[in-house]
């Protein structure tokens, strides 16, 4: 066997292994898994930003409720309530249970698979942003908006509204 030939097998057979160890890396490092991004994601917020705590508010509400298997969900999910929402939106969602016997922060009885949050205005002190939840995957996902309202001054939720 010549030397070329030689370096050109010893060539091949490094590039197989390299590409197998490639392929098969994130299997094993689990990043296959449909929970884990595909590219590295950047999370940031600011305290400050009124759309930024809906958009926490949501975030960490779905996380909990989305948790049923987890002891703490429950509490954890009242707590965010009574840190984000004013007392006033507090009584409305409560009575908004009670009378349809549905999620009041969701409008709903189950979980969305997704949520994004956006700013559409303000005015008179309060601030408003458009919830957008995602019920479904696929190509035609079922969503539904949530108009919600915040002051401000304290960035607290003083009103929810489906939007129709």
């Amino acid at each position: 066997m010549s030397v070329r030939t030689r370096k050109t097998l010893i060539t091949a057979l490094a590039l197989t292994g390299g590409l197998t160890l490639a392929a098969v890396t994130p299997a094993l490092a689990g990043t296959a898994a449909s929970h884990t991004p595909r590219t590295a994601a950047v999370a940031q917020g600011d305290p400050r930003n009124v759309t930024q705590h809906v958009a926490d508010f949501y975030g960490a509400y779905v996380d909990a409720v989305w948790a049923t298997d987890d002891k703490s969900a429950g509490d954890a999910a009242k707590a965010l309530r009574a840190f984000y929402l004013s007392a006033a939106a507090q009584k409305k969602v409560a009575a908004f249970e009670k009378k349809e016997h549905a999620d009041g922060i969701l409008f709903a009885q189950n979980v969305p698979v997704k949520w994004s949050v956006a700013y559409t205005g303000s005015g008179a002190g309060h601030a408003t942003s458009r919830v957008t939840l995602t019920w479904s995957g696929g190509k035609h996902p079922e969503v539904s908006r949530i108009d919600v309202q915040s002051d401000l001054k304290t960035l607290k939720i003083t009103d929810l509204k489906p939007v129709r």
